[in-house]
């Protein structure tokens, strides 16, 4: 799949490339930003394409008119949902389970700038992201329960309570109930709070991306990677990883500017 970041015009989201940085917003503000059986292809689909994006260092993603998202379009999904043979249904949630792993495997940080609602799917994709800083007023609920469906949802059941422990987890998926944003801080499910959360969350992306990327990409791989395997095997994996880092200009132009008491300019290879 050929993708231009510069010149990609999405249908269901808007998209924003300033330097290195890359901003989706999701911008259904008159009903707090819903996703639709369209906006979630393209979402993944986007993802998707970022693997091969060099010119694309980190990632943004928020919502418009001060909310983040407010999860799948009752009318245009949940409705529709209800008519569906299993076999729909099956493609459905594979779709949506799609969207996290394209968000896992890019090499790409992601940061989500969280105000406002985060429910449902949107919850989910603020879980999926690799950072996360929301408002003071946030609120995020894993709200399936309520419509009359379990907690295992797009992998929260994997990835939730590595975020806030096996309990916390629990009882969010259990419940539906909103999470506070000083409860998300506190739980570790957001990394910080702020008044200013798009600027704020910009900000960490543009020094991410001009970090040293391929290392940035290593870590995010094995920090998935590594859940699947014990603590050996994982060291053992982490030696191949850091080796390899090793192996790069960056990690050179590192050692010679502290040499040169200077801070290094990295270039992402």
């Amino acid at each position: 799949m050929s993708f231009d970041p510069a010149g990609f015009r999405p249908r269901h989201f808007r998209w924003d490339l300033s330097g290195k940085v890359a901003t989706i917003t999701l911008d259904r503000p008159e009903r707090k930003n819903p996703l639709t059986f369209e906006s979630y292809a393209e979402l993944r689909d986007t993802f998707r394409a970022l693997t091969d994006a060099p010119a694309v260092k980190a990632m943004v993603i928020t919502g418009a008119g001060g909310n983040f998202c407010s999860g799948g379009d009752v009318h245009e999904i949940i409705g529709p949902l209800t008519r569906m043979d299993r076999s729909g249904l099956l493609d459905f949630t594979r779709m949506t389970g799609d969207l996290v792993k394209a968000m896992r495997a890019c090499p790409q940080p992601i940061v989500a700038a969280v105000e406002g609602v985060c429910a449902g799917a949107g919850a989910i994709m603020a879980m999926a992201s690799d950072l996360r800083i929301a408002t003071p007023s946030a609120k995020a609920a894993f709200l399936f329960t309520r419509v009359g469906l379990s907690g295992a949802d797009m992998g929260a059941c994997a990835i939730l309570p590595r975020i806030i422990g096996h309990g916390r987890a629990a009882e969010l998926l259990f419940t539906g109930r909103s999470m506070s944003a000083d409860e998300g801080l506190a739980w570790g499910f957001w990394n910080r709070l702020s008044d200013d959360v798009l600027a704020d969350a910009q900000a960490l992306a543009a020094d991410l991306a001009n970090g040293p990327t391929l290392a940035h990409a290593m870590t995010k791989r094995q920090l998935d990677a590594e859940w699947h395997v014990g603590i050996d095997t994982a060291i053992d994996m982490e030696a191949e990883a850091q080796a390899d880092c090793m192996q790069t200009n960056d990690f050179r132009r590192a050692y010679e500017a502290f040499a040169a008491k200077q801070k290094p300019v990295f270039q992402g290879d």
